[in-house]
């Protein structure tokens, strides 16, 4: 996929610019020495802005980490330098929730549903949160804009269509992630809060003007992780899993199924949870980070009181071109 020169696709490309000078421009103030710094600082692209979650055994969240218990590595080398360590507890929510209806999801678009309204339901706390509805096959929109009234968010969520996009075949999941993560969670205070998109999809892309790279980037650039709930494919040798497999890793976030027991769905819905309201926030200068657009593998490890630590797999480096 790529983009065409139709005057869309021209406009499309005159966004990606935009947004990519507007980053290019941020300046950081944060503390030169490691420790605890104020959240919600303007990150340089000679800088690397984490957010991640740890867990001991039993999947209870560990909030109590040292930054002397880390071991970073970019690339296999340590940071050239650490700006900023702290933990953040209780975190306001924002979410994104985007719906796929495009033809292959016609059989789990009832499913899908149940499981987004039982979030804005249940875990969606009033005094805090705030989400939006987002639904998209060939095009994406917006049935229901930021509020953090579950009775609207459950009625932007069943608004959604119970059948495919008519004769506009295809489904644009990528641009859907892209025009989410610049026109909704790029329009407010991002940094302050636990940001996810709740995705439901099979994962098949085939309509797309943006590349998995700049969906990529710009939910990395707006602290935005991606939680997918799987469809099982129609297709017998379908890319979909791989695709929502690296949206997830890529922005720190999981893949679920959409099929499994209620069980099962409340825990993963529980999961999310605790993600996102318990997370570590560590900002680093990298070494020798060059403007080649090249991907940088991120890897943290915590003490042994530590079971897992979820987080990016990595970041793409400024200057990065969309691939040939």
């Amino acid at each position: 996929m790529g983009f065409t020169a139709s005057p869309a696709g021209i406009a499309f490309a005159c966004v990606l610019m935009f947004f990519a000078a507007r980053r290019a421009g941020g300046q950081t103030n944060a503390a030169p020495a490691p420790g605890v710094g104020p959240y919600g600082l303007s990150v340089s692209v000679d800088e690397v802005d984490l957010t991640f979650h740890a867990a001991d055994a039993h999947g209870l969240p560990v909030n109590d980490l040292k930054l002397e218990e880390l071991s970073l590595l970019d690339n296999g080398r340590p940071p050239a330098k650490i700006l900023a360590f702290e933990s953040l507890q209780d975190l306001p929510i924002r979410a994104g929730i985007l719906l796929d209806t495009s033809a292959s999801m016609d059989e789990h678009r009832g499913g899908d549903r149940a499981i987004a309204i039982k979030y804005a339901q249940r875990l969606l706390r009033q005094q805090t949160d705030r989400a939006f509805v987002m639904d998209f096959g060939y095009l994406a929109e917006v049935p229901q804009p930021w509020t953090s009234s579950p009775a609207a968010l459950t009625a932007g969520i069943r608004s959604v269509a119970t059948v495919g996009q008519g004769g506009m075949g295809g489904t644009a999941i990528f641009t859907a992630i892209y025009q989410a993560c610049l026109n909704q969670f790029g329009r407010i205070d991002h940094a302050a809060s636990g940001n996810f998109i709740l995705l439901f999809s099979d994962g098949e892309d085939n309509a797309s003007h943006a590349y998995l790279e700049q969906a990529v980037d710009i939910c990395q650039h707006t602290n935005t992780a991606i939680y997918a709930f799987r469809a099982e494919s129609k297709y017998g040798l379908s890319s979909g899993p791989k695709t929502l497999a690296e949206l997830a890793a890529k922005t720190g976030g999981r893949v679920f199924y959409d099929d499994d027991s209620e069980a099962v769905i409340d825990n993963d819905l529980r999961t999310i949870e605790a993600d996102l309201r318990n997370q570590y926030r560590l900002l680093y200068k990298p070494v020798e980070l060059k403007r080649d657009g090249s991907y940088h593998r991120i890897e943290l490890k915590g003490p042994e009181r530590v079971d897992s630590i979820v987080i990016r797999s990595g970041y793409y480096a400024p200057g990065r071109r969309p691939p040939k």
